[in-house]
């Protein structure tokens, strides 16, 4: 069991797991991770390098390398990113085959501060998981990615280990370049491989590619494809009973003295002696990984700690308890319509129309409250006297602290100020019980972002913006649109999360299915 398989949510093709690690046995799998110390230290095994990682530190973890977690004297907490290279591989050629190193002279690095704020931004929206939050993890995803292009694929050879090369970063020309020599060797390094052979390929001089090798990696091409092949070679040795010059044959070395003399050179003693002392620290149903899963609130204390603008961008806002509506469907008898009596006098004020459309959608559709209150409302309507066909939920993030200062200060600009200082967010439950078959929900999310907005599109209605100004506005001011289906034996839960002066109205409509 060396290799492990990640399991991914579906449509999400990022994990994140973050916890205190006791011992973590030697394995490896096909996906990236990045590993980000955010307390303590951690005791890091890559292939033949012993590493300690230290709070703040980075450290990528390429597709099948292998590596093992230990604890060492100090308390640990760390972040463990997982990546689906098969999924993002789609949008980045030769990603499977990239060499990214993070290990750097200056730990202050600003590219380092810019991955660190990126990890602490997935790690917030995970714990958070806010409405729509799988795209937001996806597209920071993509950004962790684009970093990881522009900074860490340069790297060189230093005392027997890899480092970030300061001298070649920003050299696009040598870094394509040798991601496709690396990508060729990879993929042929089990057969007799020639200098000359990739001269060809590239239309080079093996003069010159011989200096290319050598400039970009710090090792000469013999030297780094006996790396490869050393690399690649530990997997069967602590994965497998096979003998030494089965595995050294497999590799691509002429003679088995070859291969251990190069075995050797990175990891120190004879693959037999590696084999005998590693064997019985791999992943398997007898040896398992001891860790505890670091609760939400620690976590956001130790990104706090690391990251401060990252999390003021988060958590600044205030959390409050879940509102909680249960509603049972009981036979339903159509009846006289019946208005809702949510925030009429609000909605109706001139200065709030930036804000009022989703409850004018909803008084529109003139159905028969369920369930009304404060800030949120749920109608109903069927067609024949039985349960509903169709149910409509209309929420707003308004507290009556607001309600009322906007009542008593109606000029949108002040409307506008309020707005803008009014953070907090709630956390809607629906559950509709006594409902059965399949049902499309369609949901229109106005967030606090478009609210902004459309206050602003107000106020520079005098002809004051630019053109520009105008357009960009009117993009930010549409709300938020999905569809998705659901099927139920009994009953349906819908969550809403808002944040800010904020609302969603949610429709809810039975399937019909022709008989």
């Amino acid at each position: 069991m060396l290799k492990e398989k990640n399991i991914y949510k579906e449509e999400l093709p990022v994990n994140v797991v973050v916890a205190h690690i006791d011992e973590y046995p030697i394995h490896f799998h096909d996906d990236m991770e990045v590993v980000y110390v955010l307390q303590g230290t951690i005791g890091l095994k890559n292939g033949y390098y012993n590493y300690k990682l230290k709070q703040g530190d980075i450290f990528i973890l390429n597709a099948r390398e292998i590596h093992s977690f230990a604890k060492t004297s100090e308390d640990n907490m760390v972040m463990m990113l997982q990546l689906d290279l098969e999924c993002f591989s789609k949008y980045y050629k030769n990603l499977k085959y990239s060499f990214f190193v993070t290990d750097m002279h200056d730990p202050e690095d600003e590219s380092l501060e810019i991955l660190r704020n990126l990890l602490a931004t997935i790690m917030m929206e995970v714990l958070q998981k806010g409405y729509g939050y799988e795209h937001k993890v996806i597209e920071t995803a993509h950004n962790l990615f684009a970093a990881l292009f522009s900074d860490f694929q340069y790297f060189l050879m230093e005392d027997g280990k890899f480092i970030n090369s300061d001298k070649n970063k920003g050299n696009k020309i040598l870094a394509v370049r040798m991601n496709r020599i690396t990508d060729y060797m990879y993929e042929n390094f089990t057969r007799k491989l020639t200098l000359n052979e990739i001269a060809n390929m590239e239309h080079l001089s093996i003069y010159y590619l011989s200096h290319v090798i050598k400039e970009a990696s710090g090792l000469n091409f013999q030297d780094l494809l006996s790396f490869i092949r050393v690399e690649e070679s530990e997997i069967l040795v602590l994965g497998t009973n096979k003998k030494i010059g089965a595995i050294s044959e497999e590799m691509g070395f002429s003679a088995v003295r070859y291969y251990i003399k190069h075995f050797k050179t990175w990891f120190g003693m004879h693959p037999m002696e590696y084999r005998k002392k590693f064997t019985d620290r791999v992943s398997s149903r007898e040896i398992k990984a001891k860790y505890v899963w670091c609760m939400p609130l620690e976590i956001e204390d130790a990104i706090r700690s690391q990251v401060k603008g990252v999390y003021s961008d988060y958590l600044k806002s205030k959390r409050l308890e879940p509102i909680i509506l249960d509603i049972t469907i009981e036979e339903f008898k159509g009846g006289e319509y019946k208005t809702a009596a949510l925030m009429d006098e609000l909605m109706q004020m001139d200065a709030m129309k930036p804000v009022s459309r989703p409850y004018n959608l909803f008084k529109g559709l003139k159905e028969n409250v369920l369930l009304t209150g404060g800030n949120y409302t749920v109608s109903a309507i069927s067609v024949i006297e039985s349960k509903p066909e169709h149910i409509s939920i209309l929420l707003y993030n308004i507290n009556d602290k607001m309600k009322k200062d906007i009542l008593q200060n109606g000029q949108r600009e002040r409307v506008l100020e309020i707005a803008k200082k009014f953070e907090e967010e709630a956390e809607f439950l629906v559950r509709i019980f006594g409902v059965s078959g399949e049902y499309k929900v369609s949901r229109y999310k106005l967030t606090r972002e478009n609210a902004l907005i459309a206050f602003h599109e107000r106020l520079e209605e005098s002809g004051l913006s630019t053109i520009r100004d105008a357009t960009i506005n009117s993009w930010g001011a549409f709300p938020s649109i999905e569809f998705r289906a659901i099927a139920t034996t009994e009953a349906i839960n819908i969550r809403s999360t808002l944040k800010g002066l904020s609302a969603e109205l949610i429709l809810i409509d039975k399937k019909i299915t022709a008989n």
